[in-house]
């Protein structure tokens, strides 16, 4: 048996003219698939590597912050339900914000498993949630947003911590990609 996590990933293409919506959704995916291609290959301990001298962040830190905000903001600030979190430790900072503790003892693969089923569950939330890009969302960070600012929120979101998961696997074993 294979102590490999994130087995072989391909990237979608990415939509680049159409309805906004579509492009957007496409994008979206893109940038989950980057995501776990910058993960492709690696084992539970070398998703937990802190490669980065001081910075705590990790490849699997990054896993369940990307969960909890497909959850967040999908579920809880575009539908406005209650998301079901999954229960990973979590620590407060220097700065009081709330992050996950990077000694939660969740191995890999159900983290993994975790951010497969968080980015399901907002695919199937997207429809429902779009009809109105112009409808107001209002959240806590934010205040008044509309539909549309939430989705290109998620969309930097991903590309900022896609950004991340790049230094961060080029430190763990030298691969590098685009």
């Amino acid at each position: 048996m294979s102590d490999i996590v994130v087995q072989k990933i391909v990237r979608p293409q990415r939509r680049t003219s159409g309805p906004w919506l579509e492009v957007i959704a496409s994008n979206l995916d893109y940038h989950r698939a980057t995501f776990l291609w910058k993960c492709e290959g690696l084992s539970d301990t070398q998703l937990r590597q802190r490669p980065l001298g001081t910075s705590a962040l990790t490849l699997l830190g990054l896993m369940r912050h990307l969960q909890g905000a497909e959850r967040a903001w999908f579920q809880r600030t575009l539908a406005g339900t209650d998301p079901r979190f999954f229960p990973y430790r979590t620590s407060v900072t220097a700065a009081g914000d709330e992050w996950y503790d990077e000694s939660d003892p969740t191995p890999a693969a159900e983290v993994y498993e975790d951010y497969l089923k968080a980015c399901e569950e907002s695919r199937q939330v997207f429809a429902r949630v779009t009809a109105d890009p112009a409808r107001i969302a209002p959240n806590p960070e934010f205040g008044q947003t509309d539909v549309r600012f939430v989705l290109e929120h998620m969309v930097e979101e991903y590309a900022r911590h896609v950004g991340h998961a790049d230094l961060l696997r080029e430190a763990v074993d030298g691969a590098t990609g685009e």
